[in-house]
């Protein structure tokens, strides 16, 4: 890590010095000598930066990396512009084009003049640009007819939506054994919460960032009513597993 540090200090210092593009750019090296996880770095810097009395709510934040969790962390911040940026995880060797029958794009991509050029499936990186934007009004979408006892603040919602999430596991956490996000358990869990919102007293979490766990109880109470049925599921795919493992030994 010491190596790498350097090396990237020395890249710094020679970008700035003779790219023009580097030179009015405001650089802050963090490395692995200052104590937290990349990302959570960069959040940190985030929130103090939002708490300056001249903070501009429409400046932009990409943030480069593979980790899903990122998608949950610029929800968290609240931003108006925020973007991550990474690589797709479908390379273009995966890509395959119906229409004239070739790897390394999609149908819809096919042109007439497409000729499959093997350097290029090798060596070229794809990337995806998840917009936080549209993902805030996908979910101001799909609770706008929410009807509560309470105050309506779409921003409280934005928060126990990320915190439901945790129940899917990330990096730090495991997921509940009923919750596979893999068998929709993020959208189970979307349709409890919208279900059970105007039956509540409030949101999940608090404007500190607290917990309100006699909410989160009720929600556990009906996250279990399907228990059962997410166990019975994943037990008959392992039985079927087992039966191809044993009939491909054959």
């Amino acid at each position: 890590m010491l190596r790498l540090s350097n090396a990237l200090k020395s890249y710094i210092v020679q970008r700035t010095n003779n790219d023009e593009l580097w030179s009015d750019l405001t650089l802050i090296f963090s490395d692995a000598f200052v104590p937290g996880e990349g990302e959570h770095k960069i959040l940190d810097f985030i929130r103090s930066q939002r708490a300056q009395p001249n903070y501009n709510p429409n400046v932009r934040h990409c943030i480069y990396g593979a980790d899903a969790d990122l998608i949950m962390l610029g929800l968290s911040t609240h931003e108006a512009h925020f973007f991550v940026l990474r690589e797709a995880v479908r390379q273009l060797k995966d890509k395959f084009c119906f229409k004239c029958r070739q790897r390394g794009h999609m149908t819809y991509e096919c042109g007439a003049d497409y000729t499959l050029d093997k350097t290029r499936l090798e060596h070229a990186v794809e990337f995806q640009y998840v917009k936080i934007a549209t993902l805030r009004e996908y979910l101001m979408l799909e609770f706008k007819d929410c009807e509560t006892p309470f105050e309506y603040d779409f921003e409280r919602i934005v928060d126990d939506f990320v915190f439901i999430c945790f129940l899917v596991g990330n990096d730090f956490l495991p997921h509940l054994p009923s919750l596979q996000i893999r068998d929709g358990a993020l959208d189970a869990l979307l349709m409890i919460f919208k279900h059970l919102l105007p039956s509540l007293d409030g949101y999940l979490t608090n404007k500190c960032g607290k917990i309100n766990f006699s909410n989160v109880d009720i929600l556990m109470r009906d996250i279990s009513k399907l228990e059962s049925d997410c166990f019975k599921s994943q037990y008959a795919k392992a039985q079927k597993q087992r039966q191809r493992e044993y009939r491909a030994s054959q």
